[in-house]
């Protein structure tokens, strides 16, 4: 695009007298040019400065010897000083006032009165024409959506800031069509717009970008742990706490109603955790197992003729002697009847008292107890069998060899409950003589299974 303002008409203005004339001369610029009243010349008007936004269209504005070039950004421009200092010499010209000397009286025509200036400058208390401001005067036709701008001898109606000229109208520019001017969304409004951000975002300091919001610095809105994520957060607990369904606040996890297998005996929730208990004669192990606590070494009830025997969740006191006449204590928990005594004969020849036990509902068949035989005697034969305390049939005593049998549990035993079993051991030769001897074995039944 180019536009250049072309040198207009020179006007000659000359006076004449009935004498000789003398000559007044005085200076007019054409158009896109000034007068200089230091230089005493005409001087180019720098359009590129004065008119808003001269070129379109991303071009440059190069000016010119009265007038300016509108070219692309990449064009490459060299100035001849000469021809500019040429044109600017050839911008104006002399208009003559000639008076005679013979009038000397006579005052020279006022020069103002004399000067005839182009349309859209008017003339002057120094003689000069000057630039008429339209937009200051109001002697503009701009519509009243439209901004006046003053140029140099004219002016122009332009559209404000936002708007774009569609014929004589401004319309509103929606910059959101446009390349993007918002990292998110970009709102139009009337000759402006702005930019919104995304939830968990907020605008930067340009107004145009978005950056994230860190929620848990700002104000965390977790009840016990946030991590912040781009654009949002998510909300963590503590052990032993879950997040509520507002994916916010925590609540306490009931660790005991999730799993049975916590704890040996019973789970007792707690906020943020669990605790395992015991029953009364067990103590806590591991946190979670229950162990027998062995009454007899910790708090050992029993009188000084008694034995303490301690089982699965308590103990008994039992006697020191447990011997009964016929019988006489020979050795601990042993009792033997006397030959010399006649009522020994038909009785067995000792009894031994053992203690056992056992925990309840434990797995059958189980090999619980084995007997055997103390003393051997050659040439002998030794047969087992359960004499006593079998009346349900909760035991099977099995012979392992020719001096022992093992005591076999076969029906499951819940407790807490007492067994006394007497295992009898008959004893003959090849002399046809006969022996007997009894153990008495007294199962204690634990009241639980560990």
């Amino acid at each position: 695009m180019l536009t250049a303002m072309f040198l207009a008409a020179l006007i000659l203005i000359t006076v004449h007298s009935q004498e000789t004339e003398e000559t007044i001369t005085y200076t007019q610029c054409t158009d896109g040019y000034e007068w200089d009243p230091v230089r005493q010349r005409c001087k180019d008007i720098d359009e590129c400065e004065i008119v808003p936004d001269a070129c379109k269209g991303g071009m440059k504005c190069v000016n010119h010897y009265g007038g300016y070039l509108c070219l692309p950004r990449t064009a490459q421009i060299i100035v001849n000083e000469r021809e500019e200092a040429a044109a600017e010499s050839t911008s104006g010209r002399n208009n003559v006032i000639r008076r005679t000397p013979a009038d000397p009286q006579r005052a020279p025509p006022n020069p103002t009165h004399q000067i005839q200036c182009a349309a859209g400058y008017e003339q002057s208390d120094h003689n000069v024409c000057q630039d008429i401001d339209e937009c200051a005067t109001g002697a503009h036709n701009c519509r009243a959506d439209q901004v006046c701008v003053n140029l140099r001898g004219s002016f122009s109606c332009q559209c404000p800031p936002g708007y774009q000229k569609r014929g004589d109208q401004c319309v509103d520019i929606d910059e959101c069509t446009l390349p993007p001017y918002c990292h998110h969304r970009c709102v139009n409004t009337p000759g402006s717009y702005y930019c919104q951000c995304n939830a968990g975002f907020q605008l930067a300091s340009n107004n145009h970008t978005c950056v994230d919001i860190n929620e848990c610095d700002a104000n965390n809105p977790c009840a016990q742990q946030c991590y912040n994520i781009l654009g949002s957060f998510i909300c963590q607990c503590n052990p032993g706490f879950e997040l509520s369904s507002d994916r916010i606040n925590c609540e306490d996890t009931d660790e005991c109603r999730t799993s049975s297998y916590l704890c040996q005996y019973q789970c007792v929730n707690e906020p943020g955790k669990f605790s395992c208990v015991c029953p009364e004669g067990y103590q806590v192990v591991g946190g979670r197992t229950c162990q027998d606590i062995n009454e007899c070494e910790t708090t050992n009830e029993c009188r000084e003729d008694e034995i303490c025997w301690n089982y699965h969740g308590g103990f008994r006191c039992y006697p020191r002697n447990p011997c009964q006449e016929p019988y006489v204590l020979t050795s601990e928990n042993r009792c033997v009847c006397p030959v010399s005594n006649a009522i020994c004969r038909e009785l067995p020849y000792s009894v031994v008292y053992k203690y056992m036990s056992i925990r309840s509902d434990r797995t059958v068949p189980s090999d619980i107890f084995q007997i055997q035989a103390t003393t051997i005697y050659p040439n002998t034969i030794n047969t087992f069998r359960i004499k006593s305390g079998n009346e349900n049939g909760e035991f099977y005593l099995r012979q392992t060899s020719a001096v022992s049998a093992m005591l076999v549990l076969v029906k499951s035993l819940s407790g807490p409950r007492e067994h006394i079993v007497d295992l009898e051991m008959l004893t003959v030769n090849s002399l046809n003589y006969r022996t007997s001897s009894v153990l008495r074995l007294t199962i204690i039944v634990g009241p639980y299974a560990f």
